[in-house]
């Protein structure tokens, strides 16, 4: 017998350990078959929408490209990056909807993302002159802008494909001066420069006006036969002063690899400047290693145990029921992390937000998200209460807080899984002291330096979407699922509370609304709503980096956690006043 005042305890065996997440997803269920089919219709119609913008400026523009002997910007990726790669596409949806007065401009008339050259993960930047000769648009300026603060961040070379006819004039005002606009790229130039991340342009049409500095302020520059550089273009140089010259003459390929020096390499066509740009890339040298932990890993021995295409089952992706659908985030991250394996930090205490470390492809990783199951908690005066899921309270708050903190102190990349409906409001909750946790939380974000990649699943909404890093807490990165909607509240709340609110105006004029013209008020402001809280309005304005396809958010993690790799950098960790 065992005497526990005298016996030392015995040990339980490691081999008992397991941080094995299970799974409880029924694929087959009613519900699961259902979220699936609305899921792939959704998804069906975003490829379309995809194929559409990949178009760019349609077949008779691409016919024109061609007729020039050029190749469009997609043509050139394809010859440029390594093949059997994938390519990550950053701002497909850009201005999507948007510019329609001109015809629109697909993708912003550039494109952007990261791919492999020689086996190097590289930023590229190709305009598309497909679109409007592609011209710079105010959200094309925005676009290039993204692509290399993200270059910036993560120390990655970046690449750029120029065919511009310079900034879209009828809207030059929104281009031109401010700190976006069109100048800050060429600011980002030299500052990347200075900073040693190497920058190669290729010259494969038209680089006009203010854009002829972009080449120029780079490592390298290539130019084709048939292209132009020049600050002033014939028709304007005679305008100005008078001469007439012609196009090769001011600014030709050939006078600046043979007078003016200007560009390093010559090439006769796309194909040769395309092959030349590779074997650039592949003697660029390698920087020290970041400080993040990576452990050996096998696609297929260390892939989750769950398929990652049971993620179109776990959602009803109804934007209606987008702050009220209920799921447990256990089952996404058990199909991002590898072998499924979770260390679940303070698993039982602010259960509405879970924290804990895992790994993909390798990388280790603390995980913020939200829970979206509803949770039982026992207050501190021993008092039962359920919580709701997607809420943020005090203590999952703070729990949150200590979570990022320990991961700064330790050097651990933070990926955050939104489905956020906010924080709680209310008498308990204001007794709770949740202005003083939110902070907490919100510090805790705002000063981490660690790498930060955010993806919004579901709803992301008010104050949430800032404590779970939204674009203004610097993600290095920010994707979304089709099923993705946020704004300041769902547009069933705000429906309710404008029409509150317009019923109380007209009641003080004196007149009343009948049912009929209640419905209508909110049917209108529901509409307005729920258009602007899309993952495809979002896109637009380049409030999220990509609209994500559920069952790649793995491979898309890995891709951004091995860029944010490339940096070695993270500054010093200083959290600032923390409320407590």
């Amino acid at each position: 017998m065992v005497n526990p005042k005298t016996d030392p305890p015995v040990a339980e065996p490691a081999s008992q350990f397991s941080n094995l997440l299970a799974s409880r997803l029924d694929p087959q269920a009613r519900k699961s078959v259902a979220n699936k089919g609305g899921m792939e219709a959704l998804l069906l119609a975003l490829v379309r929408q995809e194929e559409v913008i990949r178009e760019g400026g349609g077949p008779k523009a691409i016919e024109a490209q061609h007729g020039k002997k050029r190749l469009t910007a997609r043509e050139r990726l394809a010859l440029l990056l390594d093949p059997g790669e994938d390519f990550l596409e950053l701002g497909l949806f850009a201005a999507f909807g948007m510019y329609e007065e001109w015809g629109g401009a697909a993708a912003a008339g550039v494109v952007t993302g990261l791919g492999r050259v020689a086996g190097r993960l590289v930023m590229v930047i190709a305009n598309d002159a497909t679109v409007k000769a592609g011209a710079f648009f105010p959200t094309t300026a925005k676009k290039v802008l993204r692509a290399q603060t993200i270059a910036t961040e993560n120390r990655i070379p970046t690449l750029y494909l120029v065919d511009s006819a310079g900034v879209f004039l009828p809207l030059q005002e929104d281009v031109f001066p401010d700190q976006d606009d069109f100048g800050r790229i060429f600011r980002n130039n030299a500052v990347m420069s200075a900073q040693g991340i190497p920058q190669i342009t290729a010259i494969m049409g038209m680089c006009v006006a203010g854009g002829a500095y972009l080449p120029v302020m780079t490592d390298h520059v290539l130019m084709t036969e048939g292209s132009g550089l020049f600050l002033a273009g014939p028709a304007l140089v005679q305008a100005a002063i008078g001469q007439k010259y012609s196009a090769e003459e001011l600014g030709g390929a050939t006078m600046h690899a043979e007078i003016s020096g200007t560009v390093d390499f010559k090439e006769p066509n796309d194909h040769m400047c395309l092959a030349r740009l590779r074997s650039l890339v592949a003697r660029l040298g390698h920087g020290p290693a970041a400080p993040f932990d990576r452990a050996p890993y096998d696609p297929q021995r260390d892939a989750p145990k769950f398929a990652p295409q049971e993620l179109y089952a776990l959602l009803d992706p109804d934007p209606s029921k987008g702050a009220s659908h209920s799921y447990d985030m256990h089952e996404v991250i058990a199909r991002l992390v590898d072998r499924s394996e979770f260390d679940e930090y303070k698993a039982d205490y602010g259960k509405t937000v879970l924290c804990g470390y895992g790994r993909i492809g390798g990388f280790a990783v603390g995980i913020v998200a939200n829970q979206k199951t509803h949770q039982t908690h026992l207050s501190q005066t021993g008092e039962k209460r359920v919580e709701f899921g997607g809420v943020i309270y005090a203590e999952s708050a703070e729990k949150a807080a200590r979570f990022i903190m320990d991961c700064n102190q330790n050097l651990i990349p933070l990926i955050f899984l939104h489905d956020v409906n906010g924080f709680m409001v209310g008498r308990d909750a204001e007794w709770s002291g949740i202005i003083r946790a939110g902070a907490q939380m919100v510090s805790a974000v705002s000063n981490s330096t660690v790498p930060k990649i955010t993806v919004i699943l579901g709803g992301s909404f008010g104050a949430g979407h800032y404590a779970m890093c939204g674009k203004a807490y610097d993600p290095r990165f920010l994707f979304a699922w089709p099923t993705a909607r946020y704004a300041v509240m769902s547009g069933a709340s705000a429906a309710s509370t404008l029409v509150e609110i317009k019923i109380r105006q007209l009641e003080r004029g004196g007149k009343q609304l009948s049912e009929e013209e209640k419905s209508q008020v909110v049917a209108s402001i529901k509409a307005a709503y729920d258009e602007q809280t899309d993952c495809r309005y979002a896109a637009a304005r380049l409030w999220v980096d990509a609209i994500i396809d559920p069952a790649k958010t793995r491979d898309v993690l890995l891709t951004a956690l091995q860029a944010v790799a490339l940096n070695p950098e993270v500054k010093k960790f200083n959290p600032g006043v923390i409320q407590t």
